[in-house]
């Protein structure tokens, strides 16, 4: 019997209430361990298709008679269209279309920051419409741009209300305190650099609307588009068969989706719009740069008193505030904790939601600040951790918490350090650091799956989800072949598409895995309940001594019948099961858990860093598929590597352009950068959440990975880094300041 329920959802830190309906039969978890499919390794089910060339991609879509737009973008950062003419552009060959300010609600003439969409054309190939787009004329008034995050944060220019939070006496606290450290640490502006850049292919069928976009969020953009439009949402169909890279900037529609929109119903064909490389370097979003200025209190003991901190976000022209103060708020047993938040809007390209947002950047301040804490107290760093654990941080326990555990694992890596630092050599000195990981990943609903079975024995999972890479595909069916009894290569999958599956939650904040796949196993128990039911009327068995195994139903008295022998008798008829994601636990936090070990090596005289080895142990709940796991610890940690050693958009501190739009100005990491990356899963079900137990991991391995960097490099050097990233030029800065400190420590050397 269906109820209907408020619960609470929570994607990438932000939390809402939402009204759901679920069945009153909720499944009990799998006992903990691996299972005869979920818990051990699969290759990945769509992996043969990718490697041929064969998965079609938004970016390999030809629809017939397809335009292709091209885009005016502000070529400054702040700036007003006093004048612009599209008539040139119109008369250009092969254009078909051409819109301006005013004609689509996403172009605008007051562009707040370089690369804002201002006006496009459509034209028959992509040459001709970037050749009318540069015969657009305009006449600029271009004005004086807001670039520095402190002096937007005084004049109240933000992005959002500044946020503030407080628990205890912080004031009281650092009073009393023994040891008090306070540092100001900075982190970059990251690009997101997707391979396959922000584009969709839209066409309008009488007065529905096809959206075919690389997407992590499906029903997200249904919902944008038919708001904006005015459209009931069923007339607009989305869809995303595979996806090229979003890690969080593509869970809305974009302004490239609504200019395809218009200038489609103007021509009356379809029309792409598609990114170049330097818009998607400009215009797609990024990870905000930060400013954060902490202190922490503690007792000789390692105790932490007190906790504070000022974080001001650069967030650009949009966006939101992304939590950097959530790890001060969360990882820590502190009573004494203060913190505000300034989403500075700056007249810079807009922030979107990058893998962790808010947390990568907000780990790095406070885990080099409590290594700088531990050095002063001169205290084991994971001692200090360890003594300092945290059973609650408000009133609500967490599901489930096994970071103690992680540490104990972590100390077999963390006991390298002698050994590590033994093998410094001339001006290479080696360290080994580490540091703790929080973040969320317990999603929540509502999302839909369907499992269809047919007279062959074959199951198929249906549902509108996206795969935005990390695999989900691949652990959906695992869930879905363990619930039916049936190898991995009898169940097919079938995503992407919002007019031929159930609705599915957002690829963002860690959150597939946990919000989908309780999902599909629900409804792949209802399609084996179904084939139970058939097969005891059928063999004349009572159901509850039926199962089914190896793609057989079995009796628990010997009996065994091949499925397809009972499902045959169906002919064209099929088996559909239904499954819903039930509410998250009442009154829980549901947090992911982690620490992670780094050994580096730096050269003292150039200031070249190089990682050499990472250890990474992390705590979330079940693991569907260790293989995939354990890829996207590895995908996580040489993200963090690039924020953390080589990322960084560079801006003209005059005129706010970007002056590395580009790869080969914008140093991604390499396989060359790659160090042994070693991986440690718990794989401990989280018993209040959901019929699995897992929690997602799309987030939690790139958290901790620069702080552990940071703290390893202080290990070697002694140097404080404060500043990400870590180039060569502030490697050596920060070696100079640690020789500084320690002349002043043991005085001048005597004249002779």
């Amino acid at each position: 019997m269906a109820r209907l329920i408020r619960t609470e959802k929570e994607v990438e830190g932000r939390f809402e209430e939402v009204w759901l309906v679920v069945e009153e039969d909720a499944l009990e978890q799998w006992p903990a361990g691996a299972r005869e499919i979920v818990g051990k390794p699969a290759q990945r089910v769509t992996g043969p298709m990718r490697a041929l060339g064969e998965a079609r991609y938004t970016a390999d879509l030809r629809l017939p008679g397809m335009l292709q737009a091209a885009v005016l973008r502000s070529p400054h950062a702040h700036a007003r269209v006093k004048k612009i003419s599209l008539e040139r552009a119109l008369a250009a060959p092969g254009v078909r279309a051409a819109v301006g300010p005013g004609d689509v609600s996403v172009l605008t003439d007051e562009p707040g920051h370089q690369g804002q969409a201002v006006a496009a054309v459509a034209a028959d190939t992509i040459g001709q419409a970037r050749a009318a787009v540069a015969l657009i004329d305009v006449e600029w008034d271009v004005r004086k741009p807001l670039l520095d995050p402190d002096e937007a944060a005084e004049k109240g220019q933000l992005v959002g209300e500044a946020s503030r939070y407080e628990r205890g006496d912080v004031d009281r606290a650092l009073a009393q305190a023994d040891v008090v450290v306070e540092a100001e640490y900075r982190t970059q502006t990251v690009l997101h650099s997707s391979f396959e850049t922000h584009q969709s292919v839209c066409e309008w069928r009488g007065d529905s609307l096809d959206v075919y976009i690389s997407t992590q969020f499906i029903f997200g953009v249904r919902d944008e588009v038919a708001g904006k439009l005015g459209l009931p949402p069923d007339k607009v169909r989305v869809v995303c068969e595979y996806m090229g890279g979003g890690f969080g900037s593509k869970n809305g529609a974009g302004d490239y989706t609504f200019i395809a929109i218009e200038l489609a119903k103007r021509t009356g064909r379809p029309v792409r719009c598609a990114l170049t490389r330097r818009e998607e370097n400009l215009a797609s979003g990024n990870r905000n740069a930060t400013i954060q200025r902490l202190t922490v209190g503690a007792k000789t003991d390692g105790t932490l008193l007190a906790l504070t901190g000022e974080f001001v976000n650069a967030t650009g022209w949009d966006g939101w505030a992304a939590p950097t103060d959530g790890p001060m708020r969360l990882l820590y047993d502190c009573e004494n904790v203060r913190t505000v938040l300034y989403p500075a809007k700056l007249n810079t390209p807009p922030m979107k939601a990058f893998r962790a947002p808010g947390f990568v950047e907000g780990t790095f301040g406070l885990e080099c600040l409590l290594d700088e804490l531990a050095a002063k107290l001169d205290m084991d760093s994971l001692e200090l951790r360890r003594l300092n654990y945290a059973n609650s941080t408000d009133d609500r326990p967490y599901s489930s918490k096994n970071l103690m555990e992680c540490y104990r694992r972590a100390e077999q890596h963390w006991g390298r350090r002698d050994q590590v630092r033994a093998r410094s050599d001339g001006p290479w000195k080696r360290g080994v650091g580490l540091a703790s990981q929080i973040w969320y990943g317990g999603g929540g609903p509502p999302s839909y799956a369907w499992v269809r079975l047919g007279s062959d024995g074959r199951a198929t999972v249906i549902t509108a989800m996206q795969d935005i890479g990390t695999g989900t595909a691949t652990a959906m069916t695992q869930i879905a072949a363990e619930e039916l009894g049936l190898p991995i290569d009898r169940v097919d999958f079938v995503l992407g598409d919002s007019a031929r599956g159930p609705y599915a939650s957002v690829s963002a904040g860690s959150s597939t895995t946990p919000s989908m796949g309780p999902a599909v196993r629900a409804a792949a128990t209802d399609a084996a309940r179904q084939v139970l039911e058939i097969a005891a009327q059928r063999y004349d068995q009572e159901g509850r001594v039926l199962s089914l195994k190896g793609g057989n139903v079995v009796s628990s008295d010997g009996g065994s019948w091949p499925l397809e022998e009972v499902v045959g008798l169906l002919e064209d008829a099929q088996i559909l099961g239904k499954g819903a994601r039930g509410p998250n636990p009442t009154g829980m936090q549901v947090l992911t858990f982690g620490v992670q070990v780094a050994e580096v090596a730096v050269d003292v005289e150039t200031g070249e860093v190089r990682v050499e080895r990472v250890a990474a142990i992390h705590d979330v709940g079940r693991v569907i598929n260790p293989l995939g796991a354990s890829s996207q610890v590895e995908g996580g940690i040489i993200q963090g590597i690039g924020h953390t050693l080589s990322e960084d958009r560079l801006l003209d501190p005059a005129s706010g352009l970007t002056l590395n739009p580009t790869f080969d100005t914008y140093k991604l990491p390499t396989i060359a950068d790659v160090p042994e990356i070693v991986t440690e899963l718990l794989d401990i079900p989280d018993e209040h959440l959901t019929n699995l137990g897992s929690k997602g991991l799309g987030e939690p391995p790139i958290v901790p990975t620069a702080a552990a960097i940071a703290n390893a490099i202080r290990d070697a050097t002694g140097a404080d880094v404060r500043s990400l990233p870590i180039s060569r030029e502030e490697m050596l800065r920060a070696l100079r300041e640690a020789r500084e400190r320690e002349r002043k420590k043991h005085g001048a050397p005597t004249a002779v």
